[in-house]
C-alpha cells in the first residue's frame, strides 16, 4: 500500500520508518495561518487535517494511505508553536525552564475519500536549565525548526526532564493512534510493515 507523509518532520519520518513502515513524503506547502483556534487541541487537530487533505488532494490516488500530523506546545495559557526566530526561542526557554506545558499533536489519515482525525496530549516537563545552555542550544538551530522550541529525539532531550503520556506524541506522531486511525480505515497495522 502506497502510504504518504504530509509533514517536511525528519522525526516524523524517522518514526514511521523505525515502525517498519517506509512512507513517501509530500509536504503540503498549506497557510498554517488560515487555521486560528484558542484550544491547542483542537489546533493540532485542525492544522493536521488541513495537511493532509492538500496533499490528498494533490496526489489524486484514492489507494494512498494519507498521513497529516501537527503539534503544538499548550504553555502557561498560550499557545507556541514555532518560534520565529532565535531570540523568540531563547526567551521561551527562560520562560519553560523548570516548568511543564502540555504538548498537543494533531492526527489525520485519509484514503479513498474516507477519513479520520485524532489528537494526543502529553505533558512534558522541562529541565531548570541555564542561560548559557538555552543560548548553546538555540545557537544549533534545532528549536527554530519544531513547535515548543524544543526536541525529546534531539538535542533537546537532554533539556526534558521528564514526560507524562506517550513519548512519540512529542516526537510529533503517536504510533498507537496512528494504529487506531488505520484500523478505522480498515487497515490492519502490520499490513504497512515494509520488511
Amino acid at each position: 500500500m502506497r502510504v504518504v507523509l504530509a509533514s517536511a518532520s525528519p522525526a516524523r519520518l524517522a518514526t514511521l520508518r523505525s515502525a517498519g513502515l517506509d512512507p513517501e513524503v509530500v509536504v503540503s506547502g498549506v497557510d498554517e495561518e488560515q487555521i486560528t483556534s484558542s484550544d491547542p487541541a483542537n489546533l493540532a487537530a485542525a492544522l493536521a487535517q488541513l495537511k493532509c487533505r492538500a496533499v490528498d488532494a494533490r496526489l489524486q490516488d484514492p489507494g494512498a494511505l494519507v498521513i497529516g500530523c501537527d503539534s503544538v506546545l499548550a504553555f502557561e495559557g498560550e499557545i507556541l508553536g514555532k518560534p520565529a526566530d532565535a531570540p523568540e526561542a531563547v526567551g521561551r526557554w527562560r520562560r519553560m525552564r523548570g516548568r511543564s506545558g502540555v504538548l498537543h499533536t494533531g492526527h489525520c489519515v485519509r484514503r479513498g475519500g474516507r477519513e479520520f482525525v485524532e489528537q494526543a496530549a502529553t505533558v512534558v516537563h522541562f529541565a531548570d536549565v541555564n542561560d548559557a545552555e538555552i543560548d548553546a542550544y538555540v545557537a544549533t538551530g534545532e528549536p527554530l525548526q519544531v513547535a515548543g522550541a524544543f526536541t525529546i529525539d534531539g538535542l533537546g532531550g537532554a533539556f526534558v526532564r521528564g514526560i507524562e503520556g506517550d513519548h512519540h506524541t512529542v516526537v510529533g506522531i503517536s504510533l498507537p493512534i496512528l494504529r487506531d486511525l488505520a484500523g478505522d480505515l480498515g487497515i490492519r497495522w502490520t499490513d504497512l510493515w515494509v520488511l
